[in-house]
Parts: structure tokens; C-alpha cells; sequence
């Protein structure tokens, strides 16, 4: 059954499929009428729905009932993400996506590589396009990119995150194992990660971060890519506190 995520009123009872996603369904999967599809607004909530009819750009469903499953984790995950060079950035937001993130925030840091882009918009497409892959129930927030130390400051929009979940900022110069890292935080149901882009953190961004409660963390004694690094983080968050333990 074909999956579509798509804005809607909550409880809708037919829906009306425009652009481009109904050309995605008319002429790349050749759906017709009296096929179903799942809808998903993504925000936890999914429906099931049955093509009515296909005109020209067109495309309306009824909504036949609601699907209670949901695949989302049971761990609010939070990556905080160096900005990275073209495609590796790329990479980050759909495997984060595919193992369950719920929010991921680049930010612009001492060394980055890239301090200005234009590809929020592109990211938010390839986290609905990995999200619809991998049967997630919801999309992961794509923030824009902001300094990495403005992030902290009282007034940031970001504070929240901060005063409701733990965060462990990992650095290849030192730093606790993340085994007894993720002990210290057991039962945790909040977690922020932080991984820096090529070059890593600096010693100044370190100490802000564990000035706001982050701990260090090390993944061991091998120097990781930012990409490998983040992805291994958010797979064993997932595998500690979260559904694939």
C-alpha cells in the first residue's frame, strides 16, 4: 500500500492529494481508483483511504478509517549536528531519520566547513522522503542552522530542549565511555546528542556545553568521520533507551 505524508485536518473524511505528490501518485506509481493508500500528517497520525478519482492534477480519496499503529520511539531524540559538506550532511538527516530521531539542529561551529546554506528546505524533503521509506509515523524537525553557542543562551527557542533533556556532547580528544555515559542516564526518556563537524569541536565549545549540563562522551579510540560518529550515537541512543534493543 502506497504511503504519503501529507498535511490534514485531524479525523478528515476525504482528502484531496495535489502537486506534486499527486503526480508521485498518478504517474510514478500508476495508482487508480479504488486503490488504497495510507496517509500519514506527520505528526503520529495515519489514515487509510481509497482513491475516488484521478483528474488531471488531481487526486481525491475517502478516508476509510484511522490506523493506530505507530512506530515512533519511545525516546525523544535530539541530534544536534556540526554543519558537513554537501553530501555528507545529506547522509546524517536520512539515516538519523531512518533510526528514529525526533528533532536534529545544525549549528555552525568554530570549524565547520560551511557556515552559510541554503538546503534546509532540502534536508526537510529527504527527512519526509526517509521517513515514508522507513515507516515512520511522524517527520523529524529540521531546524535552520544557527551558531553553535547561540544555542545556549537564555533566550535561544532552543532553551527548552535543554532544561527538559540530558545531553552528551561527543569529543575525540576526551571524555567518559559512552557505555558509562548512557549508565549515568539510565531510564532517560530526553536525550540530546551532539556531534561536531570535520575537525570536531574546539576546547572552548566543549567546556560551553558542559557549562549547561552536557557530558563529554567518547566513542573510543578511533577517530570517526562527523557522519560515522553521529550515526553510531543515534544507533546505540536507540539501542539502550530506545525500540531496537
Amino acid at each position: 500500500m502506497p504511503r504519503l505524508f501529507l498535511p490534514v485536518e485531524e479525523n478528515p473524511r476525504t482528502i484531496h492529494i495535489t502537486g506534486e505528490k499527486a503526480h508521485y501518485l498518478a504517474s510514478v506509481l500508476r495508482c487508480k481508483e479504488g486503490e488504497e493508500l495510507e496517509i500519514l500528517d506527520g505528526k503520529g497520525h495515519s489514515y487509510r483511504a481509497k482513491i475516488t478519482s484521478i483528474v488531471k492534477k488531481e487526486i481525491t480519496a475517502d478516508v476509510l478509517g484511522a490506523v493506530t499503529h505507530s512506530t515512533e520511539s519511545p525516546i525523544n531524540l535530539i541530534l544536534i549536528q556540526g554543519l558537513l559538506k554537501g553530501e555528507k550532511m545529506e547522509l546524517v538527516i536520512q539515516k538519523a531519520t531512518e533510526l528514529g530521531v525526533s528533532k536534529i539542529l545544525p549549528v555552525v561551529t568554530e570549524r565547520s566547513q560551511v557556515r552559510n546554506t541554503g538546503k534546509t528546505g532540502r534536508w526537510r524533503k529527504i527527512a519526509e522522503d526517509a521517513s515514508r521509506q522507513s515507516g515512520r509515523t511522524a517527520i523529524p524537525i529540521i531546524h535552520e542552522p544557527v551558531a553553535f553557542r547561540d544555542i545556549f543562551s537564555g533566550d535561544s527557542p532552543y532553551a527548552p530542549y535543554f532544561r527538559k533533556c540530558k545531553g552528551l556532547l561527543f569529543w575525540e580528544r576526551k571524555g567518559i565511555r559512552m557505555k558509562k555515559g548512557m549508565e549515568s542516564l539510565e531510564g532517560c526518556r530526553s536525550l540530546i546528542v551532539a556531534v561536531g563537524p570535520e575537525g570536531g569541536f574546539t576546547e572552548g565549545e566543549v567546556q560551553v556545553a558542559e557549562d549547561h549540563g552536557f557530558l563529554v562522551a567518547s566513542l573510543g579510540s578511533r577517530i570517526l568521520r562527523a557522519e560515522t560518529a553521529a550515526i553510531a550515537v543515534i544507533a546505540l541512543s536507540q539501542f539502550l533507551f530506545g525500540d531496537m534493543g
